[in-house]
């Protein structure tokens, strides 16, 4: 227990030590700090030029936004499509043209229009644009536009006064929602920052541990720690110190990210993305915390013995290439599964019981749907019992490999040399 209390708090002291690490973690919290206070800063940008910026806005009045033609053989659709298309496109300045559509395709082509609207009937349109940009929506917001008038025109046909057709068209419907389990929508953006931050730290700190184990192999000073030392300590040590590192500094991250959040809460109201991720249910929190910590130690103790058996720096990203590769499978699993707005997939519930890709798919059917209590618990256990068999295999396969020089051994070859150990 002295050993390895010993190298735990020399390994801890190295990270505190390490200007990388703690100047990563310093910047990160300053750029949180940006992020957190830039309403505040725009805002007061904003306010500092209010004189001649805001006479200059007001006399312009609808100068900076983009111009929309509309165009039509028929006068009483054009002025229809007018009144409907300014509610519709109110980042618009609308303009009705009967020039036709070589003048559209002209003022698109020169700048002078953003987009242009050629009404063949309320049902038969043709779009004029440019530069089709990837979120361009306004063939589906003049589509509804236009079926409502085409609608109300036949409503009025029939002998209904203008009025009526207006209130058959716009009739409400409310509705009730009664959530029995999840709300996706709400947890969709909180859970997969947690995902990546899994993701990130895991293969962070696992790298780290790989490195400082090859690092001390590669100076011989092994050689001497080793026959000192008992190799379980030694492990658990570096592990274990990796991990509360890793909680430090995510706690410094989310904790500076909390604080400033209460600081300036005002200011995110109207942000549904920021107010769903800081809302997040203390339970989801205590649940990353414990599959953080398990997830972390399995592939923590994977990449130390990984970075017992290489002789070379270099050789370390060759040797932890498999690890790295399957935690990727298992980010890759989940977040398409996220994505496609459904956790309970096969892929992902079989991911939830293995217990190399359990923390991440576990944690997601946790926060996106509801998991019966008995699969958590078997999910846990296995994790559990995985850690504390994986733990001692790498120790054993540390002992054995931090001894071996030269090309990297074959792993039936390290099998063979812990069955003689």
């Amino acid at each position: 227990m002295n050993q390895f209390r010993t190298i735990f708090h020399f390994e801890i002291r190295n990270y505190f030590k390490n200007k990388l690490f703690v100047g990563t973690t310093i910047g990160i919290m300053i750029f949180l700090a940006i992020v957190m206070f830039f309403p505040r800063i725009k805002s007061s940008l904003n306010t500092t030029d209010n004189g001649k910026s805001a006479q200059t806005a007001t006399d312009n009045g609808n100068e900076d936004r983009k111009t929309m033609l509309i165009a039509s053989d028929d006068p009483s659709l054009a002025r229809s499509a007018e009144a409907a298309f300014t509610q519709a496109f109110p980042d618009y300045q609308l303009q009705v043209t009967d020039k036709g559509e070589n003048e559209i395709r002209r003022q698109i082509k020169d700048g002078t229009a953003e987009a242009g609207f050629l009404l063949h009937s309320d049902t038969d349109y043709t779009y004029f644009v440019k530069n089709i940009s990837l979120y361009d929506s306004n063939t589906a917001t003049a589509d509804a536009v236009l079926r409502t008038i085409a609608q109300t025109n036949a409503l009025t046909d029939s002998g209904l006064s203008p009025a009526q057709a207006g209130s058959i068209i716009s009739v409400t419907v409310t509705h009730n929602v009664e959530k029995t389990g999840k709300d996706q929508t709400k947890n969709f953006f909180y859970t997969y920052i947690m995902i990546f931050a899994l993701y990130m730290v895991i293969l962070l700190y696992g790298q780290m541990v790989s490195t400082s184990v090859a690092t001390e192999k590669s100076s011989r000073a092994m050689e001497l720690l080793i026959t000192s030392a008992d190799p379980v300590s030694m492990m658990f040590g570096k592990v274990l110190a990796a991990c509360l590192a890793g909680l430090i500094q995510l706690s410094c991250i989310f904790g500076t990210a909390f604080l400033l959040f209460q600081i300036t809460r005002g200011d995110w109201e109207e942000n549904t993305v920021m107010m769903s991720v800081f809302d997040m249910p203390l339970y989801l929190l205590l649940y990353m915390l414990l599959f953080f910590i398990l997830g972390f130690l399995i592939y923590a103790f994977l990449y130390g013995a990984v970075g017992s058996t290489v002789s070379r720096l270099e050789d370390i990203n060759t040797a932890i290439m498999p690890i790295t590769f399957l935690f990727v499978i298992a980010f890759i699993v989940v977040v398409t599964a996220m994505s496609r707005g459904n956790v309970d997939t096969t892929p992902v519930i079989v991911c939830s019981f293995i217990p190399f890709t359990s923390p991440m798919a576990m944690f997601t059917r946790i926060a996106m749907s509801t998991v019966p209590i008995y699969q958590i618990m078997i999910s846990v256990a296995i994790l559990v019992v995985s850690v504390a068999g994986v733990g001692v295999l790498a120790a054993r396969i540390y002992r054995v490999g931090v001894l071996l020089y030269g090309n990297a051994p074959k792993p039936r070859e390290i099998l063979r040399m812990i069955r003689k150990h």
